[in-house]
């Protein structure tokens, strides 16, 4: 039920909030002069490649709307206040995403071309606030590595810069989403949790249907979109174990323990990334807290996942 006089004593929900509200930002402080640097193929292909992701970004802000009063009537006030921020987040990137669509002079790829991508947007829009938790850090795990590889791949280039600022929001939406989930997920019962596990194949195959259509774009931006989707998968297990999705549930009150261990240990790699590309650390979280996050920390923890997978 509503509550007039709620609490708000979830301390790593209320940082995101305040980081969430102080870190905004707008479609004025994009540097839009910035060359873009890309071929008329070359624009074609990011306009194709980028369309899940624009989608993405509107089912995001439209889910949230939805699911803020189920926070609300379910009396979860701190995780619906960090909502708020979320939508923000969501609502910005799609501006900035509608004006560079203008400025690469296509358009994104008509629902009809990729009937997936209308799929994948009713997907998350079914079930309650859990599944929508569930699906959303799917998604973003999925539009953190597609940022990541511009960020990296155009660096001084417009969609370069531009992805480095919403990575930034995305590493809060993530860190929301797997405080939440691993506070929820002892309470789930079992035909539950089955039930967030095919939701998840679910998500991850019509992603394959994506990448089907839209490999050739992605070869021509330079970058194999099948890998992509192998590190995206290797990232929704590495999450599903940490939330206890899979294996054994966490006991009640670890979700905050947890993030944190990770945020830790992913802060020790950062840490030395930025140390040898000379570049300042972004924090995703308080200073008190002795943890960072920045875009590159998850593609760290990939390559480590990945050469070990390789032993």
């Amino acid at each position: 039920m509503l509550r007039l006089f709620p609490d708000l004593s979830d301390e790593l929900l209320m940082r995101l909030y305040h980081k969430g509200a102080h870190a905004q930002w707008t479609s004025d402080d994009i540097d839009w002069e910035s060359p873009v640097s890309l071929d008329e193929r070359g624009s074609l292909a990011l306009a194709r490649v980028l369309s899940p992701i624009y989608l993405g970004e509107q089912s995001a802000m439209l889910g949230a709307a939805n699911v803020l009063p189920q926070l609300a009537m379910a009396g979860e006030s701190t995780a619906q206040l960090y909502l708020t921020t979320f939508i923000g987040d969501e609502a910005r990137h799609f501006e900035v995403l509608t004006r560079l669509y203008r400025r690469l002079g296509h358009e994104p790829v008509s629902i009809r071309a990729l009937p997936a991508m209308l799929r994948y947007h009713h997907r998350l829009r079914q079930g309650d606030r859990v599944d929508w938790a569930w699906g959303i850090l799917i998604s973003d795990l999925f539009a953190k590595h597609f940022y990541q590889t511009f960020s990296h791949a155009q660096e001084n280039l417009l969609f370069g810069g531009m992805s480095r600022r919403i990575l930034v929001d995305e590493s809060r939406h993530q860190a929301f989403c797997d405080h939440y989930l691993a506070s929820v997920m002892p309470h789930l019962p079992p035909e539950r949790r089955q039930a967030l596990r095919q939701m998840r194949d679910e998500l991850l195959s019509i992603m394959e249907d994506m990448q089907a259509v839209l490999g050739d774009d992605a070869e021509v931006l330079g970058f194999s979109g099948h890998e992509m989707l192998a590190q995206v998968m290797e990232d929704v297990a590495i999450h599903a174990r940490r939330i206890g999705l899979d294996g054994d549930p966490p006991p009640r009150g670890s979700g905050r323990r947890a993030r944190k261990a990770a945020v830790d240990l992913d802060a020790r790699r950062v840490r030395k990334a930025a140390q040898q590309a000379d570049r300042p650390i972004q924090s995703s979280l308080e200073p008190d807290c002795d943890c960072t996050v920045c875009p590159i920390a998850a593609l760290c923890q990939s390559r480590l996942v990945r050469r070990a997978a390789a032993r």
